[in-house]
């Protein structure tokens, strides 16, 4: 196991779990990373990671590691941490989740987003050419051309509530949607909301 970047560092409040450990590369202790998602930059920006085993919650995280260095490596970043110095011990970080504090990550460019940060975000779609509340993003993943949002769908209710729509199985009911400029044409992140031209009836 990597030796903590430093035993009396607290746990930040707003990890976000950016990726896994999936392999050793080489044999002078060098990490495969697979981030979960194509905006790995906050892993290349972090000089902190916070390791765990996979599944387990932010505020579980056993230690902390310092990243000495991280780059691209095909559609893997390799990356090397303080303490790991041959593959053996690579090795065995294989599968942890790595977790980087949000305050860490670069200002994204124009027009581009964190998909952390979509993450909770009310989505409205058009029905008879009005906005209209489609569900609450609760997943975002990539297809391969872009990313696509999973939609709980659902309303508001009176009292500000976010209510699921469920099936007649009494599962929660989602919709996906293609984050692309052809169908998102707002995202107000203070406000969290992103609106659409996505038809209501999906």
């Amino acid at each position: 196991m990597a030796e903590p970047a430093d035993a009396s560092l607290a746990t930040p409040g707003d990890l976000v779990a950016v990726g896994q450990v999936v392999a050793a590369h080489g044999v002078h202790g060098w990490l495969k990373i697979q981030p979960h998602s194509r905006q790995g930059s906050a892993l290349g920006s972090a000089r902190i990671w916070w390791l765990a085993t996979a599944g387990a919650q932010a505020n579980s995280l056993p230690h902390a590691v310092r990243v000495l260095a991280c780059r691209p490596g095909g559609s893997h970043l390799l990356a090397q941490v303080e303490g790991v110095t041959d593959r053996d011990q690579a090795q065995a970080l294989r599968g942890l989740t790595i977790w980087v504090s949000r305050a860490s990550f670069p200002a994204p460019a124009e027009d581009e987003y964190y998909w952390v940060d979509l993450i909770g975000c009310f989505l409205y779609g058009e029905a008879d050419g009005s906005p209209v509340l489609l569900g609450q993003v609760d997943e975002i993943f990539d297809n391969g051309a872009h990313a696509v949002l999973q939609v709980a769908l659902g309303k508001l209710t009176d009292s500000g509530d976010f209510q699921i729509r469920l099936d007649p199985q009494g599962r929660p009911r989602h919709g996906l949607v293609p984050f692309v400029a052809a169908h998102v044409q707002r995202v107000d992140l203070p406000a969290r909301r992103i609106d659409s031209d996505w038809p209501a009836e999906f």
